[in-house]
């Protein structure tokens, strides 16, 4: 199973509707929302998850949301 986490703190960014989005179209995939993932500086500038682990930043969340779908396949 994959894994796509969150930071609380970046849910303004459009990250909240990505989460669930991918929620509720992509099986085997588990979200997390985190307190703080430790990427305060991109935190601040835009959209970001990490992915297996794997950093990923956007400049929107739809962005974003494709960028993790690709990652996951």
């Amino acid at each position: 199973m994959s894994e796509v986490k969150f930071c609380e703190n970046n849910l303004s960014q459009g990250t909240d509707e990505i989460a669930e989005r991918i929620e509720n179209e992509l099986d085997d995939v588990a979200v997390l929302i985190e307190p703080c993932l430790g990427h305060c500086e991109e935190c601040a500038v835009g959209p970001f998850a990490l992915v297996n682990d794997k950093f990923i930043q956007a400049d929107t969340a739809d962005e974003l949301y494709e960028k993790i779908v690709e990652r996951l396949e």
